[in-house]
């Protein structure tokens, strides 16, 4: 509750009774609060479990699918080792989320929880490039992919590959070394600092990226949306308890910058192999095509050129990274590419399982959390069922 209090969007006030006609119950403040209050005076304490099973299972990836598993598993009785392919543990919680947004003592306090409860974490080990996935399925009985949708979208237009123009998670978690106190390669240190900024994409992602470069010292930072600006209303057509389509801003936009919404990028402008800034167009949605996406109208004579020194590409994520552990897993995948698994959480491959946005895809940390849990059970199921103990 101390990750989804902080970094929810929290789709249950808009599904509140209340979201009908009036204010929702400000379930996440009331959430936060009591986790605060819970860690402060001692209430949450390590639960390691009674009874060994003498099983063991993997968990590659530690964002909160991962962590979630490998807590329940090891309350399970099951002798768990969690892998992680960065220095420190904590997945996009330690790499993704700002320190702004969460610091990162609130994750540490639960990684000693959890490590009192017996679980093994092993960082920097990088399963499907560095250590072959068959090693793993050697030593342990189970293994739970939850490496998350790490592949980015990206924006194959004319200057792409000029230099200044980067995705987000190149950007972000260097911020998050330094804060945490890493030294910068100047080599490849990307910063905002003196820079006219401009971040592409008006999601989660897209807001980190505004407030990190206020921090960095950006001269000026400029959002752009493909989508027309949302209603400051909910619409009287999404009915309770869907998400509601709404205006929103984030503590970063109220920071400063400038939002604009539908706009497409046309094309990178460079100079010496550097972006300087970016060809835009207005554009209109028109009708919606055979797969149910709207049709992109340029307005003519809209185009016009916005200047740039560092683009930052934040337009989500299409699935897990296929390359490595993926590929050498055998395991079949879903039509957007992610991997595809049964009721329990099993892929297509025995003992093999699946959780978090490495199954569904980019989603919420409620979902992952939600999803982390369920393949725990299901691992614990089939550990029960199959084979001996070590």
């Amino acid at each position: 509750p101390e990750f989804t209090g902080r970094l929810c969007p929290a789709p249950c006030e808009a599904a509140c009774v209340l979201a009908i006609n009036d204010k929702a119950v400000t379930i996440e403040m009331i959430e936060n609060a009591i986790a605060n209050r819970a860690w402060r005076e001692g209430w949450v304490k390590p639960e390691p479990p009674a009874k060994l099973t003498g099983k063991r299972a993997a968990v590659v990836g530690s964002g909160p699918a991962g962590l979630a598993a490998a807590q329940q598993l090891r309350r399970a009785g099951h002798e768990v080792t969690v892998f992680e392919k960065s220095d420190r543990i904590g997945g996009l919680l330690r790499y993704g989320i700002p320190d702004f947004k969460m610091e990162k003592r609130v994750l540490d306090r639960r990684l000693e929880q959890m490590i009192a409860e017996g679980v093994n974490f092993q960082p920097g080990v990088h399963v499907g490039v560095e250590v072959p996935l068959a090693d793993l399925r050697k030593e342990y009985d189970a293994i739970l992919i939850a490496t998350g949708a790490e592949k980015p979208r990206d924006l194959p237009v004319p200057g792409r590959d000029l230099q200044g123009v980067h995705f987000a998670m190149e950007f972000l978690p260097q911020q998050n070394r330094h804060v945490a106190g890493d030294a910068a390669d100047p080599a490849v240190s990307i910063t905002a600092e003196g820079k006219h900024a401009v971040v592409i994409g008006g999601g989660d992602t897209g807001s980190d990226c505004i407030g990190t470069c206020h921090r960095q010292g950006a001269l000026s930072v400029t959002n752009l949306e493909l989508l027309e600006r949302p209603p400051d209303e909910r619409s009287p057509l999404i009915l309770w308890p869907d998400w509601p389509l709404m205006f929103r801003s984030s503590t970063s936009h109220e920071e400063g910058g400038e939002r604009r919404f539908s706009v497409m990028t046309k094309r990178f402008l460079g100079a010496e192999g550097r972006v300087t800034g970016l060809e835009l167009v207005e554009i209109e949605l028109g009708e919606r095509d055979s797969t149910g996406r709207p049709r992109i109208e340029e307005i003519p004579g809209s185009t016009v050129e916005l200047k740039a020194d560092l683009v930052l590409l934040a337009m989500g994520f299409v699935h897990p990274i296929h390359e490595g552990l993926v590929e050498q897993s055998g395991v079949k995948l879903d039509p957007r590419g992610n991997v595809a698994v049964d009721e329990n959480g099993m892929s297509s491959v025995p003992g093999l399982f699946a959780a978090g946005d490495a199954r569904r895809g980019q989603s919420l940390i409620v979902w992952a959390i939600r999803e982390g849990r369920d393949a725990a059970r299901g691992i614990d199921a089939y550990l029960r069922r199959n084979g001996k103990a070590r």
